[in-house]
């Protein structure tokens, strides 16, 4: 039934997917979202995947590279983390990604950035990274890094990419449309670096608000609602020489 749904749906709102080359006169900027153990690690937590989930997997795996090259190039990279404060719920999820928390932290293959000096970490307790970014003075941390490191072009990544991927790319095209974040021009997401979960119809019957979450479905629909607000999907990255 689903395969069924997922092949009409790519019919009736077919994505198309670009190659994407990143030319190295192209000031470049990499957002990683919530690549944790709480959404990504088995067991790790209420919304963890309790089996293995090769897009999650995937996912890892396409992140990693992307940040050593990033890395290597000494390029910026911004991770977002999940952290939520105990009490402070994230309605209609259960309690989740707790400060201090292992559920909180990067997934084994990827804490190696806290390390790297082109890197900056940021905590955030809510879905979107744009609207987690404000701070108390109401500056925002994730619009100064983007002016800090001339960013012109952001390749985005991360999970989930019909909730917290979508909501920030959204956001961050919103405020980049209203003249907020010059000097970036282009939002790319990055779909074989993104993933969502599995939650199927039968899974909510008798749990309070729960909704049905197929992950096929919410991820095509993901990757469509973000280049429908002006995001370009990129099927596959490379690196190239200068922009002629």
């Amino acid at each position: 039934m689903v395969l069924h749904t997922l092949e009409l749906l790519k019919k009736e709102v077919p994505l198309e997917e670009e190659s994407l080359c990143i030319p190295e006169d192209i000031k470049t900027g990499l957002v990683l979202v919530d690549i944790i153990n709480g959404f990504c690690t088995i067991g790790a937590g209420n919304l963890a995947p309790r089996e293995t989930n090769n897009q999650i997997s995937e996912m890892i795996d396409e992140s990693v590279k992307l940040s050593r090259v990033f890395c290597e190039k000494k390029w910026p990279v911004l991770a977002f983390l999940d952290t939520h404060q105990p009490g402070k719920l994230e309605h209609p999820y259960p309690s989740h990604c707790l400060a201090g928390s292992h559920e909180s932290n990067l997934v084994p293959p990827l804490e190696w950035l806290e390390k790297e000096p082109n890197v900056t970490i940021k905590r955030k307790d809510c879905y979107d990274g744009y609207i987690g970014s404000i701070q108390e003075d109401g500056s925002n941390a994730f619009a100064d890094w983007v002016k800090t490191n001339n960013i012109q072009l952001l390749l985005v990544a991360g999970i989930c990419t019909d909730i917290c991927v979508l909501d920030f790319v959204c956001s961050t095209l919103s405020a980049r449309n209203r003249g907020l974040l010059a000097p970036l021009e282009d939002v790319v997401v990055y779909s074989h670096g993104c993933a969502t979960f599995d939650f199927p119809e039968s899974a909510t019957r008798g749990i309070k608000d729960a909704l049905p979450h197929p992950l096929e479905i919410m991820h095509h629909m993901g990757l469509y609602m973000a280049k429908g607000r002006g995001a370009k999907i990129a099927k596959d990255v490379s690196f190239g020489a200068l922009k002629k």
